[in-house]
Protein backbone atom coordinates (compact mmCIF):
# COMPACT_ATOMS: atom_id res chain seq x y z
CA UNK A 1 0.00 0.00 0.00
CA UNK A 2 1.59 3.16 -1.25
CA UNK A 3 1.94 5.83 1.81
CA UNK A 4 1.43 9.29 1.23
CA UNK A 5 3.96 12.23 2.60
CA UNK A 6 4.16 15.92 2.09
CA UNK A 7 7.90 16.58 0.45
CA UNK A 8 9.77 19.14 2.04
CA UNK A 9 12.19 21.82 0.68
CA UNK A 10 15.89 22.01 2.68
CA UNK A 11 17.57 25.36 2.27
CA UNK A 12 18.86 25.22 -1.06
CA UNK A 13 20.19 27.84 -4.22
CA UNK A 14 17.03 26.49 -6.17
CA UNK A 15 13.69 26.35 -4.69
CA UNK A 16 12.79 23.74 -7.31
CA UNK A 17 15.15 21.38 -5.24
CA UNK A 18 13.30 18.66 -3.22
CA UNK A 19 13.78 16.70 -0.11
CA UNK A 20 13.24 13.24 -0.48
CA UNK A 21 14.36 12.41 2.75
CA UNK A 22 11.00 11.19 4.04
CA UNK A 23 10.33 8.94 1.12
CA UNK A 24 12.32 6.26 1.61
CA UNK A 25 13.13 3.68 -1.20
CA UNK A 26 10.66 0.92 -0.94
CA UNK A 27 8.80 0.90 -4.40
CA UNK A 28 5.39 2.23 -4.11
CA UNK A 29 6.41 5.13 -1.27
CA UNK A 30 4.91 8.42 -2.39
CA UNK A 31 4.93 12.36 -1.63
CA UNK A 32 2.94 14.98 -3.20
CA UNK A 33 3.62 18.31 -3.44
CA UNK A 34 1.08 21.16 -4.26
CA UNK A 35 2.40 24.61 -3.61
CA UNK A 36 3.29 28.11 -4.74
CA UNK A 37 7.02 29.01 -5.34
CA UNK A 38 9.09 31.65 -6.46
CA UNK A 39 10.55 30.87 -10.22
CA UNK A 40 14.51 30.85 -9.33
CA UNK A 41 15.37 32.98 -12.40
CA UNK A 42 13.54 34.09 -15.53
CA UNK A 43 12.39 31.28 -17.43
CA UNK A 44 11.69 31.20 -21.36
CA UNK A 45 12.87 32.67 -24.91
CA UNK A 46 13.71 36.12 -25.96
CA UNK A 47 10.51 37.57 -26.34
CA UNK A 48 8.40 35.46 -23.93
CA UNK A 49 9.24 33.97 -20.60
CA UNK A 50 8.73 33.52 -16.88
CA UNK A 51 9.89 36.54 -14.88
CA UNK A 52 12.24 35.73 -11.81
CA UNK A 53 10.54 35.23 -8.68
CA UNK A 54 6.90 34.67 -10.81
CA UNK A 55 4.96 32.39 -8.65
CA UNK A 56 5.11 28.60 -10.06
CA UNK A 57 2.27 26.63 -9.06
CA UNK A 58 3.80 23.14 -8.65
CA UNK A 59 1.54 20.01 -8.08
CA UNK A 60 3.68 17.18 -7.97
CA UNK A 61 3.42 13.41 -7.35
CA UNK A 62 7.10 11.82 -6.32
CA UNK A 63 7.23 8.25 -6.12
CA UNK A 64 9.79 5.97 -5.24
CA UNK A 65 9.85 2.86 -7.92
CA UNK A 66 12.79 0.33 -7.98
CA UNK A 67 15.64 1.88 -10.03
CA UNK A 68 15.11 5.62 -8.65
CA UNK A 69 11.75 8.09 -7.93
CA UNK A 70 9.61 8.85 -10.62
CA UNK A 71 8.11 12.72 -11.04
CA UNK A 72 4.93 13.49 -12.64
CA UNK A 73 2.64 16.52 -12.20
CA UNK A 74 2.03 20.09 -13.92
CA UNK A 75 3.42 23.02 -13.07
CA UNK A 76 1.96 25.79 -14.27
CA UNK A 77 3.47 29.88 -14.24
CA UNK A 78 2.21 33.73 -15.74
CA UNK A 79 4.39 35.09 -18.64
CA UNK A 80 5.33 38.10 -19.18
CA UNK A 81 6.57 39.67 -22.97
CA UNK A 82 6.44 41.22 -26.19
CA UNK A 83 4.19 41.15 -29.20
CA UNK A 84 6.57 39.38 -31.84
CA UNK A 85 5.04 41.61 -34.45
CA UNK A 86 4.29 45.05 -32.68
CA UNK A 87 6.74 44.88 -29.55
CA UNK A 88 3.24 45.84 -27.54
CA UNK A 89 3.74 44.43 -23.64
CA UNK A 90 1.85 41.20 -23.12
CA UNK A 91 1.07 38.58 -20.58
CA UNK A 92 -0.33 34.90 -20.29
CA UNK A 93 0.14 31.85 -18.59
CA UNK A 94 2.11 28.25 -19.57
CA UNK A 95 0.97 25.08 -17.82
CA UNK A 96 3.69 21.87 -18.61
CA UNK A 97 2.67 18.22 -17.45
CA UNK A 98 6.26 16.79 -16.06
CA UNK A 99 7.18 13.22 -15.94
CA UNK A 100 10.69 12.50 -14.91
CA UNK A 101 12.70 9.65 -13.84
CA UNK A 102 15.96 10.03 -11.57
CA UNK A 103 17.47 7.23 -11.05
CA UNK A 104 19.40 6.43 -7.40
CA UNK A 105 23.06 6.20 -7.42
CA UNK A 106 24.34 2.91 -8.01
CA UNK A 107 21.68 1.58 -9.39
CA UNK A 108 21.29 -0.57 -13.02
CA UNK A 109 19.54 2.32 -14.64
CA UNK A 110 22.16 5.30 -13.48
CA UNK A 111 25.15 2.79 -14.68
CA UNK A 112 23.53 1.82 -17.92
CA UNK A 113 22.69 5.65 -18.74
CA UNK A 114 24.49 9.05 -19.88
CA UNK A 115 24.32 11.44 -17.69
CA UNK A 116 22.18 13.88 -19.25
CA UNK A 117 19.85 10.97 -20.31
CA UNK A 118 18.29 10.98 -17.20
CA UNK A 119 18.32 13.04 -14.03
CA UNK A 120 19.86 11.39 -10.81
CA UNK A 121 18.70 11.62 -7.18
CA UNK A 122 21.00 13.58 -5.09
CA UNK A 123 22.77 15.40 -8.91
CA UNK A 124 21.83 19.15 -6.85
CA UNK A 125 25.08 17.75 -4.18
CA UNK A 126 22.92 16.68 -1.38
CA UNK A 127 21.61 12.96 -1.05
CA UNK A 128 17.83 12.31 -1.27
CA UNK A 129 17.13 15.44 -3.09
CA UNK A 130 16.04 15.63 -6.76
CA UNK A 131 16.57 19.13 -8.74
CA UNK A 132 13.16 19.83 -10.81
CA UNK A 133 15.42 22.98 -12.10
CA UNK A 134 16.40 21.98 -16.10
CA UNK A 135 13.71 19.51 -16.27
CA UNK A 136 11.11 22.79 -15.84
CA UNK A 137 13.18 25.20 -17.90
CA UNK A 138 13.19 22.73 -20.81
CA UNK A 139 9.67 22.02 -20.67
CA UNK A 140 8.81 25.85 -20.31
CA UNK A 141 11.29 26.59 -22.90
CA UNK A 142 9.17 24.05 -25.44
CA UNK A 143 5.82 25.14 -24.24
CA UNK A 144 5.95 29.11 -25.19
CA UNK A 145 5.45 30.37 -28.39
CA UNK A 146 8.76 31.63 -30.35
CA UNK A 147 6.94 34.50 -31.57
CA UNK A 148 4.33 35.50 -29.46
CA UNK A 149 1.41 37.78 -30.46
CA UNK A 150 -0.47 40.31 -28.87
CA UNK A 151 -3.66 39.07 -31.49
CA UNK A 152 -4.03 36.92 -33.98
CA UNK A 153 -4.90 40.03 -36.24
CA UNK A 154 -1.64 42.04 -35.02
CA UNK A 155 -0.19 43.88 -38.31
CA UNK A 156 2.63 44.87 -36.81
CA UNK A 157 4.96 48.09 -37.21
CA UNK A 158 5.03 50.23 -40.31
CA UNK A 159 8.32 49.56 -41.87
CA UNK A 160 9.23 52.63 -42.80
CA UNK A 161 8.33 54.83 -39.68
CA UNK A 162 7.50 51.97 -36.96
CA UNK A 163 4.49 53.14 -36.02
CA UNK A 164 1.55 50.25 -34.26
CA UNK A 165 -0.01 49.82 -37.77
CA UNK A 166 -3.52 49.07 -36.11
CA UNK A 167 -3.15 52.47 -34.09
CA UNK A 168 -1.89 54.52 -37.82
CA UNK A 169 -4.56 55.83 -39.80
CA UNK A 170 -6.20 53.58 -42.18
CA UNK A 171 -4.36 55.51 -45.01
CA UNK A 172 -1.13 55.52 -43.94
CA UNK A 173 1.94 54.93 -46.22
CA UNK A 174 4.90 56.16 -47.25
CA UNK A 175 5.96 57.49 -50.94
CA UNK A 176 8.53 54.70 -52.24
CA UNK A 177 10.74 56.14 -54.59
CA UNK A 178 12.68 53.28 -56.85
CA UNK A 179 16.03 53.26 -55.82
CA UNK A 180 16.95 53.10 -59.68
CA UNK A 181 15.67 56.72 -59.91
CA UNK A 182 17.44 57.80 -56.54
CA UNK A 183 20.09 59.63 -57.62
CA UNK A 184 18.32 61.82 -60.54
CA UNK A 185 15.75 63.15 -57.23
CA UNK A 186 19.08 64.66 -55.44
CA UNK A 187 18.98 66.65 -58.61
CA UNK A 188 15.88 67.99 -58.65
CA UNK A 189 15.34 71.62 -56.94
CA UNK A 190 14.16 71.81 -53.44
CA UNK A 191 11.14 73.92 -54.00
CA UNK A 192 8.54 73.54 -56.73
CA UNK A 193 9.03 75.69 -60.15
CA UNK A 194 7.31 79.44 -59.71
CA UNK A 195 4.93 79.54 -62.55
CA UNK A 196 5.95 82.10 -65.67
CA UNK A 197 4.77 85.68 -64.09
CA UNK A 198 5.01 84.69 -60.97
CA UNK A 199 7.04 87.22 -59.30
CA UNK A 200 6.12 86.67 -55.60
Amino acid sequence: MATQRRARHRATPSPLVLDLSTLGRRPGSMLTVRETIPSPLRIGLDLVAVEKDAPLELDLRIESVSEGVLVTGTVSAPTAGECGRCLTPITGHVDIDLTELFAYPDSATDETTDADEIGRVGSSGQADTVDLEQPVIDAIGLALPFAPLCGPDCEGLCAECGVRLAEAEPDHHHEQLDPRWAKLAALLPDEAPREPGDDS
